[in-house]
Parts: structure tokens; C-alpha cells; sequence
């Protein structure tokens, strides 16, 4: 995993939505990249129940969009501030819940993580191997959704967990810049916005 693909981005305008933030934290286990990620509390009101990197929405005392990741990770995780590297930041994402979303992507020390209950009910580290592997990646385009139009979702399954949505857009862009991995030009299926998801 090459992280010189992460781009130091210049600030981009989040008008019009809440702005939020997540960090996309890189951990080195057994000589090779892994991604952590969360699976949000079933009792949450937005996206329960999904896989998401660390995160939420910006509040007063955030000076900057990089210290509501920061701030974030910790309270969700235990992740301390001081021990990210905060290397660059992938493109804004618009969420279906209003929020405008703006992930940085940092390296963290390789330890035991532990959910805080009240908004995590998992922690899982997921390899960059086996987000890239074919066998585990699947896609569909969605047709005549009311707000995005036709979209494309991706889906990984690793491990038992599936990570899709904004979450697995995110996943795409960071394994694009960062390793051999492409998505493939077409998707798996067609489907109509309400179809069943595959997870």
C-alpha cells in the first residue's frame, strides 16, 4: 500500500449539508496494511448497524475538520490523537443523512482498540489483501433513486462484515490511490433503488 497516492487536498467548500469527518486509519499487522473500521451501534439512528471508519459530525470546539476525525476516533475507539499520523484526506462524500463528509486517512499504531458501547458495537481491522481480493468485491448500479440518480454501490466481504455505502466509496478511492487495485469498469448487476441489498 502506497500512501504517497493520498493527496494533500486544499479545502473544499461543505455548504449547504452538516459537515462531518472521518479517519480512514492505515495499521501495519504482520508486515502488511490493514484498514480499521467501526460497526456502528444497532440502536443508532442513522446508518445503524453499518461499517463505517471513525467518526461524526463537526461540533464548537472543533477548530478544523482534521481534529473532528481526530477527536472522533477517540471517543468512538480510543484512539489518541497524538498517536496518528495524519498523512492527506480523499474526496468530500455526501451522505443520504445530509452530511457532508470529509475523510482523512492516517496511520495508527497496530494495538487493541476498544469500542465506546454507546456508538460502536465492533471494532474490526480488515486487510488491504483481502479488500483487494476479486473473490470478496462486488457491485451494482442502482437506477431512478430519488436524490442521487443512478449511483453505483460497492460492496466488500471480509471477514463477515460488509462494507458498503459512503464507507465502501471511500474504499475504492483509497485502494485506487494507493494500491494496484481498480473497481472494474461495469458493475454486477443492475438494479432498481429499492432492490434488496446484498448483505
Amino acid at each position: 500500500m502506497d500512501l504517497s497516492g493520498v493527496r494533500r487536498h486544499a479545502p473544499q467548500s461543505l455548504a449547504g449539508r452538516r459537515e462531518a469527518a472521518v479517519l480512514a486509519p492505515v495499521i501495519a499487522r504482520d508486515g502488511d496494511a490493514h484498514l480499521l473500521f467501526t460497526k456502528r451501534a444497532a440502536h443508532l439512528g442513522e446508518h445503524p448497524g453499518q461499517m463505517s471508519f471513525p467518526g461524526g459530525g463537526r461540533e464548537p470546539i472543533d477548530r478544523t475538520l482534521t481534529d473532528t476525525a481526530l477527536r472522533e476516533a477517540d471517543e468512538e475507539v480510543g484512539m489518541r490523537s497524538t498517536e496518528v499520523d495524519v498523512i492527506g484526506r480523499l474526496d468530500d462524500a455526501r451522505t443520504s443523512s445530509q452530511y457532508a463528509v470529509r475523510p482523512f486517512v492516517g496511520v495508527a499504531p497496530d494495538r487493541e482498540y476498544v469500542p465506546d458501547e454507546s456508538e460502536v458495537a465492533e471494532v474490526a481491522v480488515l486487510s488491504v489483501d483481502a479488500l483487494t481480493d476479486p473473490a470478496n468485491y462486488e457491485s451494482e448500479r442502482r437506477v431512478g433513486h430519488p436524490e442521487y440518480g443512478d449511483h453505483r454501490v460497492h460492496f466488500f466481504h471480509v471477514d463477515g462484515y460488509t462494507v458498503w455505502g459512503v464507507t465502501g466509496r471511500m474504499v475504492v478511492q483509497l485502494l485506487e490511490r494507493t494500491t494496484d487495485w481498480r473497481a472494474p469498469a461495469e458493475p454486477d448487476r443492475v438494479v432498481g433503488a429499492d432492490a434488496e441489498l446484498p448483505i
